[in-house]
């Protein structure tokens, strides 16, 4: 039987911690290959908050399956067609942001996974499984077992529902942007207050009651980072290319002006 190998969900059934980074200025295929030998997981393509196009996003795809890191493309909100249409691509994995409640996050499971679990269209062959020649039945069920569907929970709403969406069949991880999040409850960027703890035990203890996976996004400062991990997160978005490209920058900008 083929299998389509994805490293960001194999750490997650080994209850490993998988991380990601964040590619936004990042737009040709060696970040790929750079990210893995990095010691990344799963590259997270962003086509919200960038103006990245679908075709750069198909190309890094492509060149992560080759070389082992997951390639989880987040679009904007609601944009089924482009989910649908870089999953085709070689996507192993698609963000669908700001999800609110488990009616929202049945349409996603059901627009994203093949039949029998949804009803996402069959396109041909599959960058996922090296364009093979496979019977349609084995293909698709290659897919949508290694596929990540991955719902963000931005809002309090969100949260209070966390239960509901974790009970989706389909749905595999519940990641909390906790940027939107901290934002929408009146305290942007207070990433470990008592509210956002409570935030993240509710959605540990959902994904744990379902079988499903927490993640998070929108952490940096290594102490909360390694408190919500330690909490349970497992799905974590370490960074993005442009911060590690400026935390390095000014790393060394610094040491240099310091020299005499």
């Amino acid at each position: 039987m083929v299998e389509m190998v994805n490293a960001a969900r194999e750490r997650l059934k080994k209850n490993e911690v998988s991380l990601g980074v964040g590619l936004r200025q990042a737009r040709t295929v060696d970040i790929a290959p750079a990210m893995k030998t990095a010691g990344f997981d799963w590259l997270f393509i962003d086509l919200e908050h960038n103006s990245m196009d679908l075709d750069v996003a198909v190309q890094i795809a492509v060149t992560a399956n080759a070389v082992g890191i997951a390639p989880i493309v987040r679009v904007p909100h609601g944009q089924y067609d482009m989910a649908t249409r870089v999953l085709d691509g070689g996507a192993m994995g698609i963000v669908m942001p700001h999800v609110d409640t488990a009616d929202e996050a049945r349409i996603i499971a059901d627009r994203l996974r093949y039949p029998p679990v949804g009803h996402r269209s069959v396109a041909g062959a599959m960058a996922q499984l090296a364009f093979q020649a496979v019977p349609p039945a084995e293909a698709t069920k290659a897919v949508n077992d290694g596929l990540l569907v991955v719902v963000m929970l931005e809002t309090p709403g969100a949260i209070a529902n966390a239960d509901a969406i974790a009970a989706v069949p389909g749905i595999d991880v519940l990641l909390i942007g906790t940027n939107d999040l901290t934002t929408e409850m009146g305290i942007p960027g207070k990433l470990d207050t008592p509210e956002v703890v409570k935030a993240y035990e509710t959605v540990i203890a959902a994904c744990r009651k379902h079988g499903k996976w927490a993640g998070m996004g929108g952490v940096y400062v290594p102490p909360v980072m390694e408190k919500y991990i330690g909490m349970g997160v497992r799905m974590v978005l370490s960074g993005s290319d442009f911060a590690f490209l400026m935390e390095a920058a000014r790393s060394r900008a610094s040491f240099l002006r310091g020299l005499k």
